[in-house]
């Protein structure tokens, strides 16, 4: 992936070995460095680092998008329809609950995407969306 520039991300896990299951084992994200604390991992190419912590915040559920209160903070990334379709097809194998089960937000609208929120094991909401017009992506 030259001439891209990734994003990188630390944040707060329960623990190791559930994270480590959800984010490979569910999601089939890459495990990169990682020590009994934290651990990193390729997500769709970006770095994310989990480390794990007593102390991890609730979300608030502030943030009202299209209708829909979602949950402040969370992260995810924006992924092609056909991996968005994978992704979600994975979780439901898995049997994650959906904060936002997917659907499209924004419909017949300048920014349509597919959208959806999950948490990982440790409560930490992501977002995944798919827009249809990828050059909406900013407006």
């Amino acid at each position: 992936m030259p001439d891209m520039t990734r994003f990188h991300y630390a944040f707060k896990v329960m623990d190791i070995a559930s994270t480590r299951d959800f984010y490979m084992g569910v999601l089939g994200c890459e495990e990169g460095r990682s020590t009994d604390t934290w651990i990193d991992f390729n997500f769709f190419g970006h770095q994310l680092s989990a480390h794990v912590s007593s102390d991890i915040p609730k979300a608030d559920y502030c943030g009202l998008v299209d209708g829909i209160k979602v949950p402040m903070p969370h992260f995810g990334c924006l992924l092609s329809q056909a991996a968005f379709k994978t992704v979600q097809a994975k979780l439901e194998a898995h049997k994650i609950d959906f904060i936002v089960r997917p659907y499209i937000r924004y419909q017949g609208q300048v920014g349509e995407q597919w959208t959806m929120f999950f948490l990982d094991p440790s409560g930490n909401p992501i977002e995944f969306k798919a827009f249809t017009n990828d050059a909406e992506v900013f407006l």
